[in-house]
């Protein structure tokens, strides 16, 4: 019995040590080239902005941007400020006007950086949506533009008003 109890104990250090393999650190993704090839510099975006384009893009940007580039697109994300990133203001005209569609559809699709790329997550047609949104929080109002416009809440219904009848104790108790 005292042997069984060894062997036990033996195989639990054994199986033990077996597993203590020393642990890969997480691979970051690799940073995309920074420069833009020529031949989707000049692409133009083939995708009009449409209110329901700029809110399914918006819902995008809502779960896959937002988190660095910020709700209004400032570039002050949570994430953004954990991972001390220097982002752009895409609400300022002046930093969107040094990019082309093109360039700003290679950088959704391919990524930037530390910027995970769209790639094939999102159709090509959201994707171009994305630029239309990103264009759009450069706008005067741009952000607000693009969010759905909701209902004005309609005043709740007057009770009718009694009348002088219904005001009076009901006769059995007069």
């Amino acid at each position: 019995m005292r042997h069984i109890f060894t062997v036990l104990a033996a195989l639990t250090l054994a199986g033990l040590a077996g597993s203590r393999i020393p642990q890969e650190k997480p691979q970051e993704a690799p940073a995309a080239d920074s420069k833009v090839p020529s031949e989707y510099a000049s692409k133009i975006n083939p995708v009009k902005p449409t209110p329901a384009g700029l809110e399914e893009a918006r819902r995008v940007f809502g779960y896959d941007c937002e988190m660095c580039h910020g709700k209004d697109g400032s570039g002050k994300g949570d994430l953004a400020g954990v991972m001390k990133l220097d982002m752009h203001d895409w609400r300022s005209p002046a930093t969107l006007e040094k990019y082309s569609d093109g360039e700003l559809f290679y950088i959704i699709t391919k990524g930037k950086g530390k910027m995970v790329p769209e790639g094939d997550r999102v159709k090509e047609e959201v994707r171009w949506q994305l630029v239309n949104y990103v264009r759009s929080l450069a706008k005067k109002g741009g952000a607000e533009a693009a969010k759905p416009k909701e209902e004005a809440p309609k005043p709740a219904e007057e009770a009718p008003k009694p009348s002088a009848e219904a005001a009076k104790p009901p006769a059995a108790l007069r």
